[in-house]
């Protein structure tokens, strides 16, 4: 059986929507997730994702999406990052920083129709609390769903609802069933 969330139609419908608008292309890599500014007018921006994972896909994606002008020129937007293994202090930065985007990803997945989980990325580092960066990442989607997601991931999220199908976003969208759940959509 054939899965419906394929990387290569998200490759299709981002390069359909952006690649001549914002001169930025979506690029299947085979190894960490990189944002990689055009160093000339005749060369295109890329988002490059991890090894073909639809979810690393709408990530980088969500990252672009809320990236100023400035920092869309610069590698990997200028975001400071630590792997895996991060202490407390790192891992509250990371977490800081993570909140708009995953909040941006949460709405694409549920664009998708493709289920949506927070993710801390830090399985070798300091514990964490997970409840609490779901709920500032739930919480940053309410906003968004309120006041207006940003320009660029509106239109996406639009274009990802026709191509899959799917509803209108609303606030049942944000929410988990019940309190032993991951962060999923509805």
């Amino acid at each position: 059986m054939t899965s419906i969330h394929q990387y290569q139609d998200l490759i299709a419908l981002f390069n359909q929507t952006f690649s001549d608008s914002e001169r930025t292309i979506l690029v299947r890599g085979e190894d960490e997730p990189i944002y990689i500014p055009a160093k000339t007018i005749q060369q295109k921006h890329q988002i490059v994702f991890a090894h073909g994972y639809f979810a690393s896909a709408l990530h980088e994606i969500a990252h672009w999406c809320i990236a100023g002008k400035e920092r869309r020129l610069l590698e990997d937007y200028g975001y400071w990052y630590c792997p895996d293994g991060r202490n407390q202090e790192q891992q509250a930065q990371f977490e800081k920083v993570e909140v708009k985007p995953q909040a941006v990803e949460w709405a694409l997945s549920c664009a998708t129709d493709k289920p949506f989980r927070v993710s801390t990325d830090n399985l070798n580092g300091a514990p964490v609390d997970v409840r609490a960066f779901q709920q500032a990442v739930q919480t940053q989607a309410q906003t968004y769903l309120r006041a207006g997601f940003p320009k660029r991931a509106a239109i996406f999220i639009q274009v990802l609802q026709n191509f899959y199908h799917t509803s209108p976003l609303n606030s049942g969208n944000f929410t988990w069933a019940n309190e032993d759940e991951i962060l999923t959509h509805v």
